[in-house]
């Protein structure tokens, strides 16, 4: 019997799924920083053509996930401490300003629902599971954050983290954690509470504190 011909998936579908990917990837650590890729990889990888691959990490370039040499190398960031000190600086000014936005919507079903995601954080955490750790922390500030309804935002914070992940896991083994972050409390206790000095504060250290500590 002949084998029917395979239904090839849309160009712009495959270079989507990639994008997108590649992308989680990234921002969840699961890629050590200056992490060398290849199309001919990603498109093995991913069964797709050079097309959809090229399309996807030239995204992810132009979004400072991947960074492209003069010689055509494709890698993940390694960051200078002055670059780390820029996003970290980056998360300072925008990370309070969407809290404080989302504060008057920080009704009880969303800080149970941060509590939840904060418990599956410290789930983690005793795991020693680095990029779950990693997903579930920006998870539980992205929950927080949809609230303020400030997509633009929210988009550049996005961005910064993008360019943070594999950074973030060279963070988390430093760190050494064997307890969920200890200002994840203090933005729970400041939403309960109304507080928003306290808020911002909170939301700010837990941001950038531990970035600093990478700077050699």
């Amino acid at each position: 019997m002949q084998t029917p011909p395979r239904i090839s998936e849309p160009t712009g579908a495959a270079h989507e799924r990639v994008y997108r990917t590649l992308r989680a990837r990234i921002m969840h650590g699961e890629m050590t920083p200056g992490e060398a890729l290849t199309l001919r990889g990603i498109g093995k990888e991913f069964g797709v053509s050079m097309t959809p691959a090229r399309e996807a990490v030239r995204r992810l370039v132009a979004e400072g996930a991947l960074t492209l040499s003069s010689s055509g190398r494709v890698a993940t960031p390694l960051l200078s401490n002055d670059r780390i000190e820029e996003l970290a600086s980056l998360r300072a000014l925008l990370e309070p300003e969407l809290a404080s936005r989302a504060l008057p919507r920080a009704h009880f079903a969303l800080i149970e629902r941060l509590e939840t995601i904060n418990s599956k954080v410290g789930q983690m955490v005793a795991r020693h599971d680095a990029t779950g750790y990693i997903r579930m922390n920006l998870e539980f500030h992205r929950t927080l954050y949809l609230r303020a309804q400030a997509p633009a935002i929210l988009a550049t914070t996005e961005t910064v983290w993008l360019q943070l992940g594999p950074t973030m896991r060279a963070l988390y083994g430093r760190l050494n954690r064997s307890d969920p972050p200890y200002h994840h409390k203090l933005i729970l206790q400041a939403l309960k509470a109304g507080d928003e000095p306290g808020l911002r504060l909170a939301v700010r250290t837990d941001a950038t504190q531990g970035l600093r500590m990478l700077k050699n």
